[in-house]
């Protein structure tokens, strides 16, 4: 089972925001496939869609999320993570 913090009561920026700020590792369901990040950044594209961008657990790879489509949230309790995001080939 895992060691987890829900956070009902808050909206999906503000679970975000403060899973940032706290190095804090991310469950959710995602077009109904459950992914765990270590989130990143919180953006909004071209056509005003909220996204946020993170590194897939176990996994090199940096992936966006859409707002709309996330559901489930959970902020897990586990040992934080330390940024890991390679810049240069995301500037491109």
């Amino acid at each position: 089972m895992l060691n987890e913090m829900k956070f009902n009561s808050l909206g999906k920026s503000e679970i975000f925001k403060r899973a940032i700020v706290t190095r804090s590792r991310l469950q959710f369901l995602y077009n109904l496939n459950q992914f765990s990040i270590e989130p990143y950044y919180i953006g909004i594209e071209k056509n005003g869609r909220k996204v946020i961008y993170g590194k897939l657990s176990n996994s090199s790879e940096i992936k966006k999320f859409d707002y709309k489509r996330i559901a489930n949230i959970r902020v897990l309790k586990t040992k934080k993570f330390s940024p890991v995001i390679p810049i240069i080939p995301l500037a491109s």
